[in-house]
């Protein structure tokens, strides 16, 4: 999802490319051939490069690969210039950082960041070992068990065929096809061809036109945009209205910047992409001024099609996997979009007409239950573990899809046998803290979360996680711990004002270390004067602080923003009673109980009382 954007671009591209393209086109030569068109016209042949073996988890696409021998993972994002990892990862990689040429920066859709270089010795991507591979560093954290991106420097080397439903991504390299039809696999089903724009090197991405509402759009294909997005100015071209009756807000998201932006769903007559229209959709407006396109298709649309990219012919074929086309869950009360013509083919039932192996059988379910048809990915994933009974991954996979599917008692039984096979597995010692809280098992739940970030690493992304977690079952010491080890190495993450409102507030409930906590509220202030949490947070610093009028100002700025918080609400009604307005802070006091019936035992467990 992110762009780079430097004068220095072109040469950039051109020297720093050229060795990831030409030792891994070198690496990749022997290639598998398949028939594209009927075998009257035999003489168009696709070569296959590479096949990237995909993992859905969550609103990812992750591949493996290793950096200098050390397994780890990368999320594959077609709208990313260039590969990408994170400053932990590097960390933790122990890779040296080079600064970049002047004004070169990583700019995304919430705004841009500063960047390094680094050089990995051994990269290792689709069994192939390509040595000295350059990586930009730097932006946001790709979430947990990502250490990077994939971007188009590999993924439009050549040709790149997704077919997500599977697990698999391909590189291709087409031999005597011209403009002849490169969706091979579409025998029966409706097929839909639309112009691409040629890659250039100031612009590398997949970018085509759709209709919206009648009227040309933009559009960029992305796998790193885990929702498809419409950008607010081409929505209120088709009639969106910030206030308008079927608006819903569905909160602030962001990218691999620094910002953060609001974002609404909304409900439009119709968007028609090739041949395929697709009616009364409701798709996700998200208002961002930091790109030239007016709409995002993302890892939904993705999963949701099998597609082939064709940079030699610029022209991009899919066809339709049946389901819905755009992930909007965080809609509960919606019935979901009308999506494709009544023609359109039904997803294929678990492994139908096929031999597949348990890992294939593993990423078709964890493709199937990201797009919510638990039904059929509980059927690949409980043969996958039939298949391989001693690999832990897919208990752990499996409990989680029974977990989404309302299977509970089913869960906790994979997670215990998947952590029986692997005492460390994260994904399952995570799983079964959470599952442990809920049933009211503080201790329990504890224990696994203890034992998870003693497996995880030291700059692991997921330690924000760890200490949100510990935060919730009112272990704050803990959480601090967590909360230090994540900011140390994400100092230009979006993330960082909610990390630091996080440590501000874990401080401020212990009553510890008043002027660290202050600090922190102070600098996620100076990132988000908005944010109304740190405005709470530091109030009650303030207020422990006996800077009672400090804490009114932050007090009623924060319930401006959150007139019904019930924490702003006690928090200055004790403020006022210090201050003598006792009848203000009486009701003040009355209105957070009102908000929150247990706000007074709350405080009063934390030593905050009249």
């Amino acid at each position: 999802m992110s762009l780079i954007r430097s004068v220095l671009t072109v040469a950039f591209n051109k020297e720093c490319c050229k060795s990831l393209r030409e030792t891994l086109c070198a690496a990749l030569a022997a290639v598998m051939l398949l028939t594209a068109t009927a075998p009257c016209r035999a003489a168009c042949q696709l070569g296959q490069l590479a096949q990237l073996n995909t993992t859905i988890e969550g609103d990812r696409a992750l591949v493996p690969v290793q950096f200098n021998g050390e397994d780890a993972t990368m999320m594959v994002d077609s709208g990313a210039f260039y590969n990408l990892i994170s400053l932990a990862t590097a960390t933790h990689a122990r890779l040296r950082l080079e600064q970049p040429p002047y004004g070169f920066m990583l700019s995304g859709m919430n705004g841009d960041t500063p960047v390094s270089f680094a050089t990995v010795k051994e990269f290792k991507i689709a069994n192939q070992i390509v040595p000295k591979v350059l990586f930009i560093v730097g932006g946001t954290d790709f979430g947990a068990g990502a250490s990077g991106l994939i971007g188009q420097n590999l993924l439009g080397m050549k040709d790149a065929e997704y077919d997500l439903a599977k697990g698999i991504i391909r590189l291709m390299q087409p031999k005597g096809c011209g403009k002849q039809s490169l969706a091979y696999w579409a025998q029966t089903e409706t097929r839909s061809v639309i112009d691409i724009e040629p890659l250039t090197e100031a612009s590398y991405h997949t970018i085509g036109y759709a209709y919206l509402n009648g009227s040309k759009i933009r559009v960029m294909f992305d796998t790193g945009v885990p929702a498809s997005m419409l950008v607010r100015r081409a929505a209120e071209r088709a009639g969106f209205d910030v206030n308008g009756p079927d608006v819903q807000p569905l909160g602030p998201s962001t990218g691999l910047g620094h910002g953060w932006f609001p974002t609404w769903s909304a409900r439009f007559d119709s968007l028609k992409i090739g041949g395929e229209e697709i009616r009364n959709a409701r798709l996700r407006v998200g208002d961002t001024s930091s790109t030239d396109v007016d709409m995002f298709l993302g890892l939904d649309f993705f999963l949701s099609h099998h597609i082939y990219v064709s940079n030699d012919q610029r022209r991009m074929y899919f066809t339709y996997n049946g389901g819905p086309v755009f992930n909007l869950s965080a809609v509960k009360s919606q019935p979901p979009p009308e999506t494709a013509p009544p023609e359109s083919p039904a997803p294929a039932a678990a492994g139908q007409g096929e031999t597949a192996d348990a890992a294939e059988l593993s990423r078709r379910g964890m493709a199937l239950a990201a797009r919510h048809d638990y039904e059929h990915a509980l059927e690949n994933l409980k043969r996958a573990c039939e298949l391989a009974p001693q690999e832990s991954t897919y208990f752990a996979q499996r409990g989680q899809v029974e977990w989404q599917s309302g299977h509970a008692d089913l869960a906790i039984k994979d997670f215990d046998q998947a952590l029986l096979l692997k005492t460390d597995n994260l994904e399952a010692l995570i799983a079964r803290s959470q599952f442990r809280q809920r049933s009211g098992d503080i201790p329990g739940a504890a224990s696994d979360l203890d034992a998870a970030a003693n497996a995880a690493t030291k700059e692991a992304a997921i330690r924000l996680d760890f200490g949100q977690a510990y935060q919730q079952m009112d272990l704050n010491r803990q959480a601090i711990v967590q909360f230090d080890l994540w900011i140390a190495v994400h100092p230009e993450d979006a993330r960082l004002v909610v990390a630091l409102n996080d440590r501000c507030w874990a401080r401020a409930l212990l009553g510890d270390q008043l002027d660290l906590a202050l600090a922190d509220c102070n600098k996620a202030l100076s990132m988000n004067s908005k944010f109304a949490a740190a405005l709470d947070g530091r109030g009650l610093v303030r207020l422990r602080r006996g800077e009672y009028q400090k804490a009114l100002s932050d007090y009623n700025d924060s319930v401006a923003l959150q007139p019904k918080n019930a924490w702003a609400l006690y928090g200055r009604g004790l403020t006022k009673l210090h201050l003598g307005m006792n009848a203000q802070g009486q009701a003040d006091i009355e209105a957070a109980q009102a908000a929150n019936p247990n706000i007074g035992e709350l405080a009063q467990k934390y030593g905050i009382a009249p």
